[in-house]
C-alpha cells in the first residue's frame, strides 16, 4: 500500500483517502470494511477521464473547489474585497495516526479507547488561506471530520461557509430526514435522492424543531432491520447546514456546516475558524444499526454519566408558576412515597417570576414567594432522600427585569432596534464579557450556596435579529459559542452538578449541546401517544438514558388526550424516568400503580440504559415494537405499543429482533405493563402466549416468526420479558440494577427499596412488587 492512499478501519466500517497531490484529498470509499491488498483500488475505482469544466477527471475534495472543476456547491465561499473567492489547496502535510484498540466486548461499549485520526494541512499562497482538515474514526464505526481555516494576510477574509462533504454511492436512492414543531418534535419525513441538491439549513439560532437532526441517504426501502445507509449529523447548537447533492456526472455527497449570517465571521491574520464536528455513520443493518453506532459512540465517552439515571419528579405541570412551600413539601413527599430520587423545582422561584413576562435574568431567590429562602424545600427534599434540581435560563432577558432595566446594552440588537419579542423575552448578549462573568456569577453563587444536584437549563425563543448591540453586527455564532463556554467552565467549578438541555421541548437536541449535558428533553408535550414517534426517532441519535421522558397526569396539559397510566408509563421508561404529574390529588390506586412502574424502572435501567436499541419492521401501522437487548444477549424487554386500530383483527405476528440466534429464551409479559388483551375479559379470552409460563423458543424463531401481536384498544402497550435459560431451563440470573457502565447484583424477587413516607398502600406495592397481572389476577387498577 503506497503513499497515495491512507485506510482507517474500524468496526466493520473503512474509510479510504485518494492522497494523489497536490491537492486535498478525496474519499475513494465509505462504507462496509475492505480487506486484503488495496494498492490497485484507486486505479479500480477511478472514473473514465471523460471532462467538461475541464480536461480530465474532476475529483471532488473534501472541501471541494471550483479550481477542480467541480461546479456543484464549494466546500468553502467566501471572499477578500471580493478576491481569493476560488481557491486552490496544496497539501503541505498529511499526519495518521492508528490506535491500538483491539475488539471490543460484542455490543459493548469502548470507554477510554481511542481513534484513528489523520489531520490534513493545506495552503492556498495566492488566496492566502491554510485550511486543516481533522477526520476521526471511532472504535465504534462513528466517523466524525471538522475543518479550520485560518487567514494569512492583512485584511479581513468574510467567512460565508466552510462545508465538510462525504461521497455516498450511487446505489442510495432515497433520503430520510426530519421535521417538526413545539410538541412535535423529529418526525422523519423520506424523500427521493434525485440529482440536484437538497439543502436544510436552520436560522432559528439555536439546533430547532425543524433541522435535518440527521440526514441519511439509503438503499431503496430501507427501515429499521434492513437497508444500507449513510447518515450524518452536523453538531452545532446555533444555525447550522445540512446538504445533500446529486450531480449527472456520477457524484452523490451529503454535507454539513455551520449556517453562517452576513458578516458574521471576518478573519484578520493570523485569526481561525474553526467548523463543528459533523459525525458519519455507515450501516449495512438499516436504521437500528445507525443508533447502535451513535449509541456505543456516546457511551464510550469518558464523561457520560456513569450512576444510574435517578427518577426525577418535575414541579411544572403539577403546580405551574404557584409556589408555595406546604403545597411542595406535600409533593416532595409523595414523589419519595413512589421511588422518586430527583425533585426539581421549575419556573418561578426567583426575581418578579410570577408569570411568563418578567423576571428573566435576575436570578436571585424571590423574598416574595420564599421567605425563607429555598433553603427549607431543600431540606425536605434531601431529608426524603432525594437530590434537589432547579429550571434557569441563563440565555434570555424579560425587559421587565431589574437586569434589563440596569443593562439594557446587553440584549441582543441589530445596532438601535430591538427585535420584536417572543415570550415576553429577549435574549442576553452572553459574548459581551460582563453580560457572561454576571451569568456565571449569580449562577455560581446559586450552586455554592445551595445542595442543588440538577440544573434544567432552558432556552425558550428562537434568536431573532440577534445581533451585537453598538456594533449590530450578527452574533449568532458568537452567542452559541459562549454559551460552550459557560457550561464548560460551569461544569469545572461545579463537577458535580448534572444539566439538562431544554429548550421549548426539544429545540436544542444535537451532539454538541451534549458533550455539556447530561440529557436532553425530548418535549414540552409528555403525551404518550405523540411521544411513541418523538422518543423512537430521537433516539435514532441519543441513547435512552440521556433522554428525558415523564409521566404526565391522566389528561394530558398540551393535548388534552385521557390515557391510562399503563400507556403513560410503558412508554416513559423507554428513555430517563420521571413524573410531572401533580401527586398529592392522585387516588391511592394511582399511586399504587405508578409506584409499580418506578420500582420497574430501577429494576430494568441497567438493561435500558446499556443493551441494545432494535424496533421491529411491521406491516401494520397500527403497532409499534420497540426493545433493547442485554450486550451479552442474557436479557432484553420489549414494548408492543399500539398507537391506532389494527385494519387485521386479531393482529398478526411481529418479530422480536436482535436477540441471540443460537440461545433459548423465556418469553412472557412483564408486570406491570402485562395488560395482554388491552381489558382481557372484553376480548373471551386471553392471547395463549400472554401467560406468567410464556413460551419458551431460541433468538432465530423469534426473530423470524416472532410473537402474535395482541388485540389491543388504541393508545395501550404490553411489554414483553426475554430472559436466556440455561441448559437445565433455570433462567439466567441478569442484572437489575446497573449504572451507565457496569452492572450490580440485582435485588431478590419481590423486594425493593422501602419508600421514606406514604401511606402503607404504596409500600406494600412495592414489596409485593409485579407479581400479579391481569393474567392471573388484578393488582392494580388503571388510572
Amino acid at each position: 500500500m503506497g503513499p497515495d492512499l491512507l485506510h482507517l478501519s474500524a468496526a466493520g466500517v473503512s474509510l479510504v483517502l485518494d492522497c494523489r497531490g497536490p491537492g486535498l484529498p478525496t474519499v475513494a470509499h465509505w462504507g462496509a470494511a475492505l480487506d486484503g491488498t488495496l494498492d490497485d483500488l484507486l486505479v479500480a475505482v477511478a472514473p473514465q477521464p471523460i471532462g467538461f469544466s475541464v480536461d480530465g477527471t474532476v475529483r471532488p475534495s473534501l472541501v471541494p473547489e471550483q479550481s477542480s472543476g467541480w461546479l456543484g456547491t464549494p466546500g468553502l465561499a467566501g471572499h477578500r474585497d471580493g478576491q481569493a473567492w476560488a481557491t486552490a489547496f496544496e497539501v503541505t502535510a498529511i499526519e495518521q495516526n492508528v490506535a491500538a484498540h483491539g475488539v471490543p466486548e460484542k455490543g459493548g461499549p469502548e470507554v477510554g479507547r481511542s481513534a484513528d485520526t489523520v489531520r490534513i494541512t493545506a495552503t492556498d499562497p495566492i488566496a492566502c488561506l491554510d485550511l486543516s482538515i481533522d477526520l476521526e474514526l471511532h472504535p465504534s464505526g462513528v466517523l466524525r471530520a471538522r475543518g479550520a481555516l485560518t487567514s494569512t494576510a492583512p485584511g479581513t477574509y468574510w467567512l460565508e461557509h466552510l462545508t465538510i462533504f462525504l461521497p455516498v454511492p450511487e446505489r442510495t436512492t432515497e433520503l430520510l430526514d426530519f421535521t417538526g414543531h413545539h410538541l412535535r418534535e423529529r418526525h422523519p419525513q423520506r424523500t427521493a435522492f434525485t440529482h440536484g441538491l437538497r439543502v436544510r439549513e436552520n436560522r432559528t439560532g439555536r439546533t430547532g424543531y425543524d433541522a435535518a437532526y440527521l440526514l441519511c441517504a439509503g438503499t431503496s426501502d430501507f427501515a429499521h432491520r434492513r437497508g444500507e445507509i449513510w447518515a450524518l449529523h452536523t453538531a452545532f447548537s446555533g444555525g447550522a447546514r445540512s446538504i445533500a447533492e446529486r450531480t449527472y456526472h456520477g457524484w452523490s455527497a451529503l454535507a454539513g456546516g455551520e449556517l453562517l449570517l452576513p458578516g458574521e465571521v471576518g478573519l484578520a491574520q493570523g485569526q481561525t475558524y474553526q467548523t463543528p464536528w459533523v459525525y458519519a455513520v455507515h450501516s449495512a443493518e438499516g436504521l437500528d444499526g445507525v443508533a447502535a453506532r451513535f449509541h456505543r459512540y456516546l457511551r464510550a465517552r469518558p464523561h457520560h454519566p456513569a450512576k444510574p439515571r435517578p427518577v426525577v419528579v418535575n414541579t411544572w405541570e403539577a403546580v405551574y408558576f404557584d409556589h408555595d412551600l406546604t403545597k411542595l413539601t406535600d409533593l416532595a413527599r409523595a414523589a419519595a412515597a413512589i421511588g422518586a430520587e430527583r425533585f426539581v423545582l421549575d419556573d418561578g422561584w426567583f426575581g418578579s417570576r410570577r408569570d411568563d413576562t418578567s423576571g428573566l435574568g435576575d436570578w436571585t431567590v424571590s423574598p416574595d414567594v420564599w421567605p425563607d429562602g429555598l433553603g427549607p424545600l431543600i431540606t425536605v427534599v434531601r431529608d426524603l432522600g432525594m437530590e434537589f434540581g432547579l429550571w434557569v435560563e441563563p440565555e434570555m432577558i424579560n425587559p421587565d427585569s431589574d437586569l434589563a432595566r440596569e443593562h439594557p446594552d446587553w440584549i441582543m440588537a441589530t445596532g438601535t432596534r430591538l427585535p420584536r419579542t417572543a415570550r415576553s423575552q429577549q435574549v442576553l448578549d452572553l459574548a459581551n464579557p460582563r453580560a457572561y462573568a454576571y451569568i456565571l456569577d449569580r449562577l455560581g453563587t446559586l450552586l455554592t450556596e445551595h445542595d442543588i444536584a440538577y440544573l434544567k437549563w432552558d432556552h425558550n425563543r428562537d434568536l431573532v435579529e440577534a445581533g451585537h448591540p453598538g456594533t449590530g453586527r450578527a452574533g449568532v455564532h458568537d452567542q452559541t459559542h459562549a454559551v460552550y463556554r459557560l457550561l464548560d467552565e460551569l461544569r469545572a467549578r461545579h463537577p458535580g452538578v448534572e444539566i439538562e438541555s431544554c429548550s421549548s421541548g426539544g429545540g436544542r437536541v444535537d451532539l454538541a449541546i451534549l458533550e455539556r449535558t447530561d440529557r436532553v428533553w425530548a418535549s414540552d408535550c409528555i403525551d404518550a401517544h405523540e411521544r411513541v414517534a418523538i422518543q423512537r426517532w430521537t433516539s435514532l441519535l441519543v441513547p435512552l438514558e440521556l433522554i428525558g421522558s415523564h409521566i404526565g397526569a391522566p389528561l394530558c396539559h398540551t393535548t388534552h388526550r385521557e390515557l391510562p397510566l399503563s400507556m403513560r408509563a410503558g412508554t416513559a421508561i423507554w428513555g430517563h424516568l420521571g413524573v410531572e404529574w401533580d401527586l398529592t390529588g392522585a387516588d391511592e390506586s394511582s399511586l399504587v400503580s405508578l409506584a409499580a412502574w418506578v420500582a420497574l424502572y430501577k429494576e430494568l435501567r441497567g438493561l435500558l440504559h446499556t443493551g441494545t436499541l432494535v424496533h421491529a419492521d411491521l406491516a401494520d401501522p397500527a403497532f409499534e415494537v420497540t426493545g433493547v437487548v442485554a450486550a451479552d444477549g442474557s436479557d432484553a424487554l420489549f414494548a408492543l405499543i399500539a398507537t391506532g386500530t389494527s385494519a387485521s383483527y386479531p393482529p398478526g405476528t411481529a418479530a422480536l429482533p436482535g436477540l441471540d440466534p443460537d440461545r433459548t429464551y423465556h418469553v412472557r409479559p412483564q408486570p406491570p405493563g402485562d395488560v395482554a388483551d388491552g381489558n382481557a375479559a372484553a376480548w373471551g379470552a386471553a392471547l395463549p402466549w400472554c401467560t406468567p409460563q410464556g413460551v419458551r423458543l431460541n433468538g432465530r424463531t423469534l426473530g423470524t416468526a416472532g410473537l402474535r401481536l395482541p388485540v389491543l384498544f388504541p393508545d395501550r402497550v404490553l411489554l414483553v420479558r426475554v430472559t436466556a435459560v440455561q441448559e437445565d431451563n433455570v433462567p439466567v440470573r441478569v442484572t437489575a440494577e446497573s449504572p451507565a457502565r457496569g452492572t450490580t447484583e440485582p435485588p431478590a424477587p419481590g423486594t425493593a427499596t422501602k419508600s421514606p413516607a406514604r401511606g402503607t398502600a404504596v409500600e406494600d406495592a412495592l414489596v409485593r412488587g409485579t407479581a400479579e397481572s391481569i393474567v392471573g389476577g388484578t393488582a392494580v387498577e388503571e388510572a
